[in-house]
């Protein structure tokens, strides 16, 4: 009985039940009264009843719709109907709502483990793969996107569509870890399986683990296009391309064969051909005292194995052979959707022995290198000087024979001549050098010799008088 008036009672709450009540209530008050229902009073009371019902199921569903609008950021048509239904049809049972944010699935708990009708909300920066039991359905775009009863995200993991980062390799303090015979053995555990993520041998035998950073990102369209939802992402979205790099897996050739989730194949590649390329290159050859460094060499030709789909070999010396090949890794990277965008070889780290060997190689060739320029500097020095005190002299040969440029001036004295090379010398200092500190002591000396020609002269001239008197 209790089950029977709580299903009246959930019905009257409806429009329909409270229009169904309020007829029921206002015509067993007229019968209360003593009014006598004809034929004709019945059947006009069902028709009104009937268009109350009509209007109240009409006008509840016109507003259902256009509330239903803003419960979710829709854009399309499509979504619109969807959301009416969803929330027209809603009966306190619901599947699971999800939030993919920067490529990470956010649920309360439990919340997968729901089933029915759901919906998944993505940012600009996430996309995800939608599966059944039986079959991959296909990616799934940023926005909106209502899932059935028997859809989930595949693997339950969603897709970053931003530029991603990912360091492998020593960290700057490891080495110091490493060396020390009182580490922690948790932290030196740590370090030595970060050594071990790029450690690769030499052609000499030696070993050697750098940092290696790989900048990558989920294949973009051309041409910016909007997601199944209406939305167009700053980041781009291609369907095809994170479809590929979810269901495409790899599998790790370990004791487990794991399978390798598509964010880290970057940087598998990246260490395998690494360790190819290191093992062209003696230890000397990757850090030269002068000249392009090896491991300047094997950072060019990753980022072209990773990049092209041709790529020229190395032969086991390091050395370009001229003959083109395809690139495998390239290949591998396209096909599940993925493209490298720079891969960069930073601290390289060495057994201390040999480290401290390099240090003091790069230390006497760097002193062989400095004395070989310094002796270089001096001997452009000297050449400079020499060709500028041959214009010098040219110069002044120039400048003080100015006024003997005439060929049919008569000869005059010897005073005469040696004011005439001195005077425009003297021009010249007054006017080229009046900022050099040496013209005061210049000017002075010239100014000597001027009075000694002038007192000369004077003393020609009356020695000439007396000879004639």
């Amino acid at each position: 009985m209790r089950e029977l008036f709580n299903k009246i009672g959930d019905f009257l709450q409806t429009p329909i039940g409270a229009i169904v009540g309020a007829t029921v209530l206002f015509h067993g008050v007229l019968l209360a009264i003593g009014f006598k229902y004809s034929v004709v009073a019945l059947v006009v009371a069902a028709i009104i009843l009937g268009i109350n019902i009509f209007a109240a199921r009409f006008l509840a569903d016109k507003l259902t719709y256009f509330f239903a609008q803003f419960v979710l950021p829709i854009h399309t048509p499509k979504n619109r109907q969807q959301i009416y239904q969803r929330v027209r049809d809603f009966a306190g049972d619901r599947g699971p709502i999800l939030f993919v944010k920067n490529g990470r699935v956010i649920m309360h708990e439990d919340e997968a483990k729901k089933k029915g009708a759901g919906v998944i909300v993505l940012d600009s920066a996430s996309a995800v793969v939608m599966q059944t039991e039986t079959q991959i359905l296909g990616a799934v775009g940023p926005g909106v996107h209502f899932t059935k009863g028997s859809e989930r995200i595949a693997r339950d993991e969603g897709v970053d569509l931003r530029v991603q980062w990912h360091f492998i390799g020593p960290l700057v303090g490891d080495q110091s870890i490493l060396r020390s015979e009182s580490a922690d053995s948790s932290k030196y555990a740590e370090a030595q399986k970060r050594r071990q993520q790029t450690a690769g041998q030499t052609r000499d035998g030696f070993e050697i683990s750098p940092t290696i950073s790989i900048k990558f990102r989920v294949q973009r369209p051309q041409t910016k296009i909007e997601s199944e939802s209406g939305v167009v992402s700053h980041y781009g979205y291609n369907a095809q391309a994170v479809l590929n790099a979810v269901t495409r897996e790899v599998m790790e050739l370990d004791d487990d064969r794991s399978r390798l989730e598509w964010r880290y194949l970057p940087a598998s590649l990246v260490a395998n051909l690494w360790r190819e390329y290191a093992r062209k290159f003696r230890l000397e050859d990757l850090f030269p005292a002068e000249g392009v460094s090896g491991l300047k060499t094997i950072e060019e030709m990753i980022n072209r194995r990773l990049k092209r789909a041709d790529v020229v070999a190395l032969d086991d010396t390091g050395l370009p052979t001229g003959e083109a090949l395809p690139s495998l890794e390239y290949r591998q990277l396209t096909e599940r959707g993925l493209e490298a965008l720079e891969i960069r070889i930073h601290n390289a780290a060495l057994e201390a022995p040999i480290e401290e060997q390099i240090v003091k190689n790069w230390q006497n060739e760097w002193g062989k290198i400095a004395n070989r320029e310094a002796e270089l500097l001096d001997e452009r020095e000297n050449l400079i000087e020499t060709a500028a005190h041959g214009e010098a002299v040219k110069y002044f040969a120039r400048l003080a024979s100015q006024k003997f440029d005439n060929p049919i001036t008569p000869p005059a004295d010897a005073y005469a001549t040696l004011q005439a090379l001195i005077e425009p010398v003297k021009e010249a200092l007054l006017n080229e050098s009046r900022a050099n500190k040496l013209l005061e002591s210049d000017m002075k000396k010239l100014d000597e010799v001027w009075k000694w020609l002038l007192v000369g002269q004077l003393d020609l001239a009356a020695q000439s008088e007396t000879e004639e008197a």
